[in-house]
Order: structure tokens, then sequence, then C-alpha cells
């Protein structure tokens, strides 16, 4: 097909954005260049398909708030043309996002039945009430219409059960988006990866592949480990040490729980869970099938009269997260339950980029009280990535041999990776997504053909917040250089009726507040800032709360070298 640019850009007058009739759009609003958040934008003939809408972990530029999701502000305002959200898999970054943002989207969710059921629990256990949902269950692979989009899903193997690659349809030709995935041939639960559908899909011709990009990079050569080799690395292990062993994994991760299971019952260690996703993923992986329901999972009060080398924790915590069960236990403020020297902590996970120091600080935290720490540098086998590694992704390009490929999932060092294995293995073109760039998505056209505004959200308590804005910036600020509050009592015409009164936060030594001699130092610089203003400005509270600002400002500067938050409260009698 021959494409002539100036009539792809042609823009609705009401639309800038509106996916024209001759041309089959991507736009990713969150995952791309990054780990996590992933959302990401099918469009053609004017509607929009939406696959996943996840989260992401807070960072330093968001004091206050553990979750990041990708702000959909862009497809909110056209969710009349939005046909549907399809999630490929049950992981937080996939669909964590969809309890924040579903009552903006107003769409109808399509899931697996494990993945359903992990959202629904997810719902449930909002504290300020859920939005009610419309889950649409499907088989893992299932082929349905949605508006001009035809959609198959194609079983895979990952991390968790019942992931899918979601193969889209539309007049112009077929695009696969690969979510995450593996080849695993002993994946121990749910089928393999469907490589004869994948074949398929290569015989019919395929346009593009969408793909994850996580594990495409150098370090990690070659091909993945199997579940197996982490449930007989697991059973060894337990076999190795005489007090308690525990393990910490992802909570969603229902096979490694499993290969916990046996592992501990080839050595007569009864199961504890600690973590309420983690009983929550118990449940639903019963019944489903995943878990065995004659399986017996203890809660650490039931684990008190235990010896200890009958015990085998299973815990919440593997990527640092400050409330889990395992970062309490490593500074024994966890209620019910203590760690003691010479028990064993296995990490059956990676870290997550980000993750790193929390991570580190968990472990030192147990190392340092005798606890022995395993992790995949320790023993590689203790863990299985869920993401193919670059012998993998040659495999898939062999299978389907698309024309172009676009990576997705990863930072901008994965991406560039995948795309040269892409280029080893014969595909004709790459181009790297970035979030906010739409990208036409057949290999003749043009490539990028416009750009949105996008960025990230911050859940705060009950709001959604722009990263950048003011209340964020406060925080920061009051974090790198602390706070000042002045209080003025003055009269109508201007006068001081009493000494200012001054608050200062993290300014100080003395538990974090200012010691009284720089208290009164800053009250008596609003004091001189009052006086030394014109009469006639003193009576405007904005020229008195400029002025004051501004002295404390130079006076805090020149003393302390800090540029603190200042609020100036004044109260006319």
């Amino acid at each position: 097909m021959t494409y002539n640019c100036e009539e792809i850009m042609t823009k609705s007058s009401t639309d800038p954005h509106r996916p024209p009739d001759n041309a089959f759009w991507f736009l990713p609003l969150g995952g791309s260049g990054e780990i996590g958040a992933n959302m990401n934008l099918y469009g053609t003939q004017g509607k929009w398909l939406m696959v996943d809408c996840g989260i992401t972990f807070g960072e330093e530029r968001s004091l206050g708030a553990d979750v990041l999701v990708a702000d959909a502000d862009f497809i909110t305002q056209r969710r009349d043309d939005l046909v549907g959200l399809v999630l490929t898999h049950g992981h937080e970054d996939h669909l964590g996002a969809i309890e924040y943002l579903w009552p903006h989207l107003q769409c109808p969710v399509y899931a697996t039945p494990f993945s359903a059921g992990l959202l629904r629990a997810k719902l449930s256990w909002r504290r300020h009430g859920a939005p009610q949902v419309r889950i649409i269950e499907t088989p893992i692979e299932h082929q349905w219409n949605l508006g001009p989009f035809q959609l198959e899903t194609i079983a895979v193997t990952h991390s968790i059960p019942e992931a899918r690659m979601v193969a889209i349809t539309t007049k112009h030709g077929t695009i696969l988006h690969t979510g995450d995935w593996k080849i695993d041939p002993h994946p121990q639960k749910g089928p393999l990866i469907n490589q004869a559908a994948l074949r398929a899909l290569g015989d019919r011709g395929l346009m593009s592949v969408v793909g994850d990009s996580t594990c495409a990079n150098a370090t990690s050569a070659g091909h993945s480990n199997s579940e197996e080799d982490v449930k007989n690395e697991l059973i060894s292990l337990f076999g190795n040490h005489k007090q308690l062993i525990g393990v910490t994994c992802f909570s969603t991760n229902a096979v490694r729980v499993g290969s916990i299971v046996e592992a501990a019952q080839a050595h007569g260690r009864h199961v504890v869970v600690a973590g309420r996703s983690l009983w929550r993923m118990i449940d639903i992986a019963q019944e489903t099938g995943y878990l065995s329901k004659d399986a017996t999972f203890l809660s650490v009060q039931d684990a008190e009269s235990l010896p200890r080398d009958k015990i085998a924790l299973i815990c919440t915590g593997s990527q640092g997260e400050a409330r889990a069960a395992l970062a309490r236990m490593s500074v024994d403020s966890f209620p019910d339950f203590e760690l003691e020297a010479e028990d064993a902590i296995i990490f059956s996970s990676r870290d997550i980029p980000g993750n790193e120091r929390p991570i580190a600080r968990i472990r030192n935290n147990l190392l340092q009280r005798g606890i022995s720490v395993i992790t995949w540098r320790d023993r590689p086998f203790v863990h299985a990535s869920g993401h193919p590694y670059p012998d993998e992704l040659t495999e898939l390009y062999q299978w389907t041999r698309p024309r172009m490929v676009v990576p997705v999932h990863g930072e901008y060092e994965h991406q560039t990776a995948h795309a040269d294995i892409a280029k080893k293995t014969g595909v004709e073109r790459s181009l790297i997504s970035t979030n906010g760039v739409i990208i036409d998505l057949n290999p003749d056209g043009p490539g990028e053909v416009g750009r949105i505004e996008t960025g990230k959200l911050v859940v705060d308590g009950r709001h959604l917040r722009p990263v950048r804005t003011g209340a964020m910036g406060h925080r920061r600020r009051m974090a790198e250089h602390g706070g000042i509050m002045v209080t003025l009592v003055m009269d109508q015409a201007g006068r001081l009726l009493q000494d200012p009164r001054a608050s200062l936060l993290g300014l100080g030594d003395n538990e974090g507040t200012a010691d009284p001699q720089t208290q009164n130092q800053v009250a008596q610089a609003a004091r001189r800032a009052v006086n030394e203003m014109a009469k006639s400005l003193r009576i405007e509270d904005a020229a008195v709360e400029q002025e004051v600002t501004h002295a404390l400002r130079r006076m805090i500067d020149r003393g302390h070298g800090k540029k603190p938050l200042i609020q100036i409260h004044i109260v006319r009698v």
C-alpha cells in the first residue's frame, strides 16, 4: 500500500487525533521506555482499543505516594470511542490502574477467569468503595470483534497463570501485541505457549509485533529458566537448612507458590503465609485450579506452636515494599511473628529497576540479625524470569516473521537490544516507541504520525494528582529544605498587635524542629520586614505576605543555605 503522509495527517476539525480510516495506529500512554504502568491504545476508523491498564511504583519524585499510573486524560476525553479494554494477564503493572481509572473510562474489561478474580479481589478490598467495573470473562484463547477490531488471544507462558498475547486484525492487516511472555517448556501449570497459533499468524502475514523488551539486553543472554528448574532448586535448598526457611516472591505467582508447597511437603514442613495479597491470590488460585484445594496454608498465628525446622514461610515484600510482611519482619515489627538468627530467606525474584535500594535495605537488615539471605545471584535457579531472553525473541520472530517490530515494556536499553535481535532475524523495520508518540503500524507507513501530552499521575490518598502538581512540588521542597510558617496579627491600619509567631519544620536538629534562637530570628526578621514597609502597603495582605516571604528567604539562605517552603498567615483584627 502506498501512503500519502499529508492524507494520513488530515485532522478532524473537532479531534486532531481521531484515528483515520486509512491507517492503523499505536499509541502507548505508559510502559514504553520504562518498566511498568503499561497502557496501550490501538486506533483505526475513529475507534480506540486499550490493551492493559497498569501501575508502577512510587519514586523519589512522588513523596508520600506508593503508586503511579499513566495519565489517561487523552482517552478519557474520547471514551465514547473506546470499544473496550483487553487484559493480557493479571500482574499489577498490567491491571492495577483499573480501580483508579475505570470510572473515567467506563468501558468493558475483557479478562481471563484468573485475571478477573484478581481484579475483583482488588476492587473488593478497596477502602473507599469499588467502582462497578464491567468485567467480561473470556477463555485464555478466544476470538471476538470489538468495533473495527477482530481479536484473537493466544496462550503463552509467563510468571502468572493465564497470560496471553493479543492478535489484532483490522482491514489494514494484523499486528501482535505480546504482553509479557516467555517460552517455558515445563511451566508446571497451564498450557504451553501456542507455537502453532503463532506460526499460523506468520503464514497469514503479520504486519507488526508490539513486543515485550524487559529481558532483551545483553545481560540476559540465552534462554530464561523454567519453573521446573525453580521447583527443583527450592526442594534442594529446603533440605539444606535446619531452621525456618522463608521465600518471598510476587504474590501473583501461583505456580511459584505451588512449587514452595511441594518443597515444603518434600521435607515435612508446614506452609505459613504472611501477606494479605498472598492470601487473596491463594483463594483465587484454588478456585481456578492453579493450586490444589488439598494444600494447607497456615497463618502466622497458627505457626506459633510449630518448631522452627517445620516452618516454610511464604511472605510478600520481594520488591522492598515498606508495608509488606518481609519489610516489617526484617526490623522485627511484624505482629505475632518473629524471624530469628539462623533462619533463611530466599528471594525468589529479581529486582525491578528502581526498587534496588529498598530491597537492599531489607536484605541488610536481615543479614545484620544473623539471618541467611539467598538470591538468584547466589543460586540462579531460585527464580525464573517471566520475560523472553534473546533466544526466545529470536524464536518468536522465526515463527511469526513480522515485517516490523515496535519494542515496548522496557527502558531504552532494552528496546534497542530488542530491535537489534529483530533485525538479526530478518525483520525489515523497527521503531522504538515512546509514551505519547503515535505510530502507524504499517511497515510501509511513515512511522511517527503525531504526539500527545502524557505523563504520570500519583495515587495520593483518594485523589489522582500529576507528578508535577503543586502538592507534589511542595512535598519535595519540604523534604529537601524544610518549611516555615509565620503568623502575623495586625490591625486594619497595618500595625502589628503582637510579636510574630514562627513555626519551623526540618530546619533544626531538635527532633526536626528549629532551636528557639532560630525561631526568634525568624520572628524578628518578619517584624522588621513589616515595619520597613510603607504604611499604605501594610493594609494589603498580599503585599505583606510577599515582603515578609522575601525577607525570610534571604535570611534563611544566608544562614542555612536552604530554600524552605514559606507560608505567611495574616490575622486582621
